[in-house]
């Protein structure tokens, strides 16, 4: 693990997990805006949630994710988090209904969001180096 690595903490119904982000400009700026406490919104196990004053700078454009990307859509302002089928999936994988640029992925079992299906809100904060094990 290099010392660039950045992680974010993400909080949601019952579920708290650990997110690491990749080393780019978007995943810097979604780093610099924590705290952030958003509306969520639900599309098939996608969650997604607006995260403002984010500029997207497209470092990828992709419709290939993978259950635990966290990837952040531009045109929308907001970060995704896939956890399972989306609406347009053929197979296990999620989709996304637009090109997403990649950021970061959930340490561990993303799938435990499925668990906070009926939650209205999130929450995601900066890990300190100090809060890791």
């Amino acid at each position: 693990m290099g010392d660039g690595t950045r992680r974010i903490r993400i909080l949601v119904g019952p579920v708290s997990l650990d997110a690491e982000l990749k080393t780019n400009q978007t995943a810097e700026a979604i780093y610099k805006a924590c705290p952030i406490q958003a509306v969520l919104n639900t599309w098939g196990e996608e969650f997604y949630f607006k995260v403002p004053g984010v500029k997207d700078h497209r470092e990828m454009a992709t419709t290939q994710v993978k259950v635990g990307d966290l990837a952040f859509w531009g045109a929308g302002g907001v970060l995704a988090i896939f956890f399972g089928r989306t609406p347009m999936s053929m197979g296990p994988d999620p989709v996304p209904a637009d090109r997403v640029n990649i950021v970061g992925r959930i340490l561990g079992d993303a799938t435990v969001l499925r668990q906070a299906m009926d939650a209205t809100t999130i929450k995601v904060e900066q890990v300190t180096r100090s809060e890791r094990d």
